[in-house]
């Protein structure tokens, strides 16, 4: 907020120099975020010509990428931030970043564009949500900063999960799919496991009970004969098994997206990861059921959040339950992170037939004594 672009409240990081005078090169050293283009695809011509600008008007380094996702453009003077976001909007074709109380740049893994696991296509989320929510991008108005990462699969390649205020995950709801003769070659050493990225050294023969099905968290994996069985009531999608046998086990087909809540850094009360919301989503249609729910979330927070207070410190400050039903969710048991211990049952007064205002004649004479 020191400092900025007109009409902008976010991007450009203000930074001075305690003493000026004494470096007078570098008093002012402001850094630009500038918003990353999805999964980081670049052309040599569009790096060669950002970096010939930054190099004539800022101090030529540069930070590929930050946690956010962002390219990171450090140290400028005030003078020329408004030279620079004309450069990038004109004559490059990109946006700032996000900085400040507001939406950060959302980001995503490479999704379908290289990747056979993927079951969203990251980009266009990644891209769609960047062109809906500029407002929310460029002109802070949350308590603290929010975060959209989006992994085209379990194996969470852009840490989501740990990192985002709202992760979205994809994944799938049917059957793992198997191909039998595939496993029979990994169990025959005729296909390397884990994409052959062990091979440095002899590691003996493959061993499927050892290496994929004895590690299987919910113990959903079993061998009937010489065929490879999967109990897909009990997978929590995991990744392990596809990971080690790519050629022979694949996704499901019914995709679409999980949606978790709440991860951080150590801010006020220590990192935390996140917490799920939904556990199946389709993501499609423009993605309107999912920012109907982001809409919900928005709406507490921006209430509720104390300044600031990441998301994710807001659950944790009000409960679970309140955030269930500021998200206008339905609980399930994948929500609950461990038995209840409290012995006490709360209910809102919706639940309770009649509500809180009732006729206490009344209730003691149904039970007097």
């Amino acid at each position: 907020g020191i400092v900025g672009v007109f009409g902008y409240g976010g991007g450009v990081i203000g930074r001075y120099s305690d003493v000026p005078e004494q470096f007078p090169t570098i008093a002012h050293f402001h850094t630009i975020r500038v918003n990353q283009p999805a999964s980081k695809f670049y052309t040599t011509d569009y790096l060669r010509k950002i970096c010939e600008m930054w190099d004539y008007r800022g101090s030529g380094m540069t930070n590929f990428h930050g946690s956010t996702g962002d390219m990171v453009f450090l140290g400028t003077s005030t003078d020329q931030l408004e030279p620079i976001f004309y450069d990038l909007t004109h004559q490059m074709n990109v946006d700032l970043g996000g900085s400040g109380s507001n939406l950060r740049t959302p980001s995503c893994c490479i999704g379908k564009a290289r990747c056979e696991w993927s079951c969203l296509d990251t980009q266009e989320i990644c891209y769609n949500l960047t062109q809906t929510y500029q407002d929310e991008l460029h002109r802070p108005a949350f308590p603290y900063k929010f975060k959209f990462k989006i992994s085209g699969c379990p194996n969470d390649c852009v840490a989501a999960i740990a990192r985002s205020c709202c992760s979205i995950i994809g994944t799938w709801r049917d059957d793992i799919r198997i191909d039998q003769e595939a496993v029979k070659a990994y169990i025959g050493g005729e296909i390397a496991p884990n994409g052959g990225a062990h091979s440095d050294r002899d590691w003996g023969p493959f061993d499927i009970q050892k290496e994929v099905i004895d590690l299987c968290p919910t113990g959903c994996m079993y061998m009937d004969g010489d065929e490879l069985k999967i109990d897909n009531r009990e997978c929590t999608r995991c990744m392990h098994c596809i990971n080690v046998m790519p050629a022979a086990l694949r996704p499901g087909t019914d995709t679409g997206a999980t949606i978790l809540c709440g991860a951080k850094a150590p801010i006020l009360d220590g990192a935390q990861m996140s917490t799920l919301a939904i556990p199946f989503i389709k993501m499609e249609d423009d993605f309107d059921e999912f920012k109907e729910f982001v809409d919900n979330i928005w709406d507490w927070w921006m209430e509720e959040g104390k300044n600031r207070e990441r998301f994710g410190e807001l659950i944790q400050r009000q409960s679970l339950q309140e955030f269930i039903r500021r998200a206008n969710l339905k609980p399930i048991p994948q929500m609950v992170k461990e038995p209840r211990s409290n012995p006490y049952v709360f209910w809102s007064e919706d639940e309770v037939p009649g509500g809180w205002e009732r006729d206490i004649k009344a209730f003691r004479a149904r039970h007097a004594a």
